[in-house]
């Protein structure tokens, strides 16, 4: 049964979503991410996904004390990602208790530095972000695209021990249109081992029942849940069938 991970995108101490990562298109969901991931414990998730897009703009965590609460005040199975860059960061994402981290631009534009937390930390606390737009990886904020190919990108890792892939197709992402089956299913084809978390594009439940369907192990949504989309007690009641 696929996994689901409700997220909390962060700006300025809010819970905020965005279209296609373009920060113009900003919209608060929420003043309190903590409340939020609360209520969010109350509906009977146990998984989290929260991203500091002020650490992605920046180049470095920036919300890690919001992080902290959040692991301090639920019970929730924590990745926390936007601008992991440096050991330091690394390091304080997991202090402030994230269970893992979600990595996308250092595993492009710094591969050594990438392996070595794989060493260091072990390839289960990590996610591989890959974040795509026309089949290139995205990094910083998906402000850059760069010139690595999605699936080349994928068998390097794989082939390192990576087996959580989070993977957002840019131009689907906060548009509630439905997300790129075909492109998650292609993926779970040609790297059927590893923990695929399909991202961006969730409109309702019947998107999550499909992607169950193809095989996709977990799901990352927010807009559709913060606006009233995603009929939770369903969901729950679809996956005790």
């Amino acid at each position: 049964m696929i996994e689901l991970i409700p997220a909390i995108d962060i700006i300025e101490g809010k819970c905020v979503r965005l279209s296609n990562g373009d920060y113009a298109s900003k919209v608060v969901y929420g003043d309190n991410p903590v409340d939020i991931a609360v209520e969010l414990q109350a509906a009977g998730f146990k998984r989290l996904h929260v991203v500091d897009l002020d650490g992605a703009k920046s180049k470095h965590i920036v919300n890690h004390h919001i992080l902290k609460e959040i692991t301090s005040k639920t019970e929730l199975t924590v990745d926390f990602g936007g601008g992991i860059k440096t050991d330091e960061d690394i390091e304080t994402a997991f202090a402030s208790g994230a269970a893992m981290v979600t990595v996308g631009s250092i595993a492009v534009t710094d591969k050594p530095l990438f392996r070595k937390w794989i060493d260091r930390y072990e390839a289960d606390r990590i996610i591989l972000g890959a974040d795509v737009r026309n089949g290139k990886i995205s990094v910083n904020g998906w402000k850059e695209d760069s010139t690595e190919d999605l699936f080349s990108f994928l068998q390097y890792y794989i082939g390192l021990g990576i087996r959580n892939v989070l993977c957002t197709d840019i131009s689907k992402d906060g548009m509630m249109g439905g997300p790129a089956f075909d492109l998650y299913e292609e993926i779970m084809r040609r790297f059927p081992s590893i923990h695929l978390i399909a991202s961006g594009g969730i409109s309702c439940n019947q998107d999550i029942t499909r992607l169950d369907a193809l095989g996709i192990p977990a799901v990352v949504f927010g807009k559709a849940y913060y606006e009233g989309k995603i009929n939770v007690s369903e969901l729950w009641d679809w996956q005790r069938e």
